[in-house]
């Protein structure tokens, strides 16, 4: 990559203060032209995954390029519409915020999985492969990072601007929710889950912490476990499983979450109301729920981590 290249690069994501030239935009204005142009990445994004298909070296190429993109954009646009250093991406936090998200994220997954095994609800058939868990990991990376720029990075923050946290936090989750009802396997009840358990959940972690890093971390490990370790049906999406063991699952819905998935089951919403409560208490704690929030405010909530 050419020396002004990489500056450039490491401009976007500079925590020094940036020269306000003009005034920023309404965050009326800012929501519908930032979300666009993730949606935008993640449209593209969406393509690229069909040529990489189930490739294990393909999905995992595209993965990565399809996360850095989308954070280069992400940053981009933030600093050109917003005049100020994102610190939601922070470099310094990208490596821990991420690592403790993952290791957060495999653990409820593992908690669901064995809660759900100890009412009969779960079981494994057959074989695995290693290359499908891995071309798993490469479509969730893309798909924890352009999902959580959107819905957490753009709708959330800018949702709390104009409302404050508490609507943010609810609107946020019910746009997460609503929009898995587009999956081919997708059931009301699904979507209310996956609103209340995740959408919650995630909005709950950057609030307590204010970077985006620690909910892409979970996000990923929630979707690579489920698919890529314990093969199950992620969100009806009702694409084969393809991960280290071919899951089964059976008897009622509410414990196992039928055809959409265990994250419709009963128990995937109690042990992520767990820690939800915990990050809402520490948000709390650090004075980090707010009525209404000003664009600078993201940098100096952030800076005090």
């Amino acid at each position: 990559m050419p020396l002004k290249s990489t500056q450039r690069l490491k401009g976007l994501f500079s925590q020094g203060p940036v020269e306000q030239r003009r005034r920023v935009r309404s965050a009326w204005v800012r929501l519908p032209a930032m979300a666009a142009l993730i949606l935008g990445v993640i449209i593209v994004a969406a393509g690229v995954r069909t040529v990489a298909g189930d490739n294990p070296f393909l999905s995992l190429s595209a993965g990565a390029v399809v996360a850095v993109g989308a954070l280069i954009a992400y940053a981009a646009v933030v600093r050109a519409m917003e005049q100020r250093a994102v610190v939601e991406l922070d470099p310094a936090a990208a490596y821990s915020g991420t690592a403790n998200g993952f290791l957060l994220g495999l653990a409820l997954f593992t908690a669901t999985i064995a809660l759900i095994s100890m009412f009969g609800g779960y079981g494994t058939k057959g074989g695995g492969s290693v290359g499908g868990m891995l071309a798993v990991l490469g479509l969730m990376t893309g798909v924890a990072v352009t999902e959580e720029l959107l819905f957490r990075g753009v709708v959330f923050r800018l949702l709390e601007e104009l409302g404050g946290t508490r609507i943010a936090l609810t609107a946020s989750a019910v746009l997460f929710g609503a929009i898995h009802l587009v999956n081919p396997g997708a059931t009301v009840w699904g979507a209310v889950a996956i609103g209340v358990e995740a959408g919650l959940m995630l909005g709950a972690a950057y609030v307590a912490t204010r970077n985006l890093w620690v909910p892409i971390g979970i996000h990923l490990a929630w979707n690579f476990a489920g698919r890529g370790i314990y093969g199950a049906t992620i969100s009806g999406d009702e694409v084969t499983p393809s991960g280290l063991v071919h899951g089964v699952f059976s008897g009622p819905t509410a414990v196992t979450g039928g055809g959409f998935g265990p994250e419709a089951s009963i128990f995937a919403i109690l042990v992520c109301s767990v820690p939800t409560i915990l990050f809402l208490r520490a948000a709390k704690r650090r004075g980090r729920l707010y009525s209404r929030r000003r664009p600078a405010d993201t940098a100096s909530s952030a800076a005090a981590l």
